[in-house]
């Protein structure tokens, strides 16, 4: 054999040999572990401004959330819904009052008590009164929004009250028919981007089975008013029994009505609510 050929045998072993030892290397292999980090998209909070009742729902309601505050008569749920509006309209957002059973000349002239000048708030563009008659909530609910709808786009609302959810419940006799008027009238609500209030005579557990769920799981939020009697003196409690995304009070206060609107008491009672 030539030397040259001796040479390229040997280089091409060297290489085999190179191969081979580094094909039995041992492979390191680093595994990294995928960090999934959640993230929580922040609610945005709409303050009451009713004393000592944002902080029980962690600052306020939720932006553009339909809420329900129930309870029975007496027991302050149309105070308690025109002291959120004029909370808002102190800080510049415009606000509507639906309403299917007061007159506006009484209603302004109740609200006084309280400090509040609905009628200068009108004035100057911040409040809107609108009574609406039976016939006018079917047309409503069949034009998808109606007048209410071009009020709230037209002056641009960002809180309405619709006073009361159960006198428009009685404009229907069919259960199933009130069912499907509730959620048509929450859809649309859903579409306006206000944060809404609604008041209902009563608790929704007491209301038809049928209404009953609907509200239930249609509103975002359900805030109780109880007037109780006790030793012959009746006493108002105010409770959070539901409200979505929101790690809110489980307990029952006390709360007083003065000449500033509702007062909520800072410590929780223990009271048996029938």
């Amino acid at each position: 054999m030539s030397m040259k050929k001796r040479v390229k045998s040997k280089t091409s072993k060297k290489k085999r040999v190179l191969k081979t030892k580094i094909r039995r290397k041992p492979i390191k292999r680093v595994f990294y572990r995928e960090k999934r980090i959640r993230v929580q998209k922040s609610i945005e909070r709409i303050p009451t401004y009713i004393a000592n009742f944002d902080k029980l729902i962690e600052g306020g309601l939720e932006k553009n959330s339909t809420n329900l505050v129930a309870g029975n008569a007496g027991a302050g749920k149309t105070i308690f819904a025109t002291q959120f509006l004029v909370g808002g309209m102190e800080k510049g957002e415009k606000c509507l009052f639906v309403t299917f059973e007061e007159e506006k000349e009484d209603f302004y002239r109740n609200m006084k008590r309280f400090g509040w000048d609905l009628e200068e708030y009108e004035k100057r563009g911040l409040f809107t009164f609108l009574e609406y008659m039976p016939t006018k909530v079917r047309t409503m609910l069949e034009e998808g929004g109606g007048t209410v709808e071009s009020i709230i786009l037209r002056k641009k609302i960002s809180r309405i009250v619709i006073d009361s959810i159960t006198s428009f419940a009685l404009l229907f006799e069919d259960e199933l028919e009130k069912r499907e008027a509730a959620l048509s009238l929450f859809n649309m609500i859903s579409k306006w981007n206000c944060t809404a209030l609604l008041t209902l005579e009563g608790r929704p557990q007491e209301e038809g089975e049928i209404t009953s769920k609907t509200l239930e799981f249609e509103s975002d939020s359900i805030i109780l008013l109880h007037y109780l009697r006790e030793r012959g003196e009746r006493q108002r409690y105010i409770e959070v029994l539901k409200m979505r995304g929101t790690k809110h009070s489980k307990k029952t206060y006390t709360f007083n009505i003065d000449k500033n609107g509702i007062n909520i008491g800072k410590k929780p009672v223990y009271i048996k609510v029938f």
